[in-house]
């Protein structure tokens, strides 16, 4: 029996020179390759996990909620001031992006319903509820400052998604 690994003539079962092992019918089977870590592949892709937001990110995506609050000083400063940011820092990180476009949504949406309620002051229905789309404008924004500080997407009730 010759081996077929290295064609030296095998007396034994397995061969003198190469160490591969003769079959009977004159075939060595060859011993199965062994396994190195770096060389497997895997099978699946694993999914993609977010890499957590870097403390500057969630800095400048809270700032996005929180310039919000401009509209207390200076007309449409609650648009101005999300728009400003979002646009000067979205390229930055996805998490700016994210957050300045939920909260550019939620303040052009309460910028209407504050304008429908300014209409509605002639129906004398329009005053309490400029006054409670006011207090909620103040409280989801404080709210949705406090979550993207802490790494949380926040997702704002009551909103039209202009942006996406």
């Amino acid at each position: 029996m010759n081996c077929p690994k290295c064609g030296l003539e095998a007396t034994s079962k397995f061969c003198s020179n190469c160490g591969a092992e003769v079959s009977p019918s004159g075939a060595a089977t060859q011993p199965e390759p062994e396994l190195q870590p770096e060389r497997l592949q895997p099978t699946a892709l694993a999914p993609a996990v977010p890499a957590p937001a870097s403390a500057d990110a969630k800095n400048w995506a809270m700032g996005c909620h929180l310039s919000a609050l401009l509209g207390l000083v200076c007309p449409l400063g609650n648009l101005i001031g999300p728009l400003v940011i979002w646009l000067l820092k979205k390229n930055e990180s996805p998490l700016i992006d994210r957050e300045g476009k939920e909260s550019l949504n939620f303040q052009i949406s309460m910028t209407i319903y504050f304008c429908i309620s300014a209409l509605l002051i002639v129906v004398l229905i329009g005053l309490p509820m400029m006054i409670v789309v006011g207090l909620l404008d103040i409280i989801l924004t404080i709210v949705g400052a406090i979550k993207t500080s802490n790494g949380e997407d926040y997702r704002y009730p009551l909103t039209i998604r202009f942006l996406t």
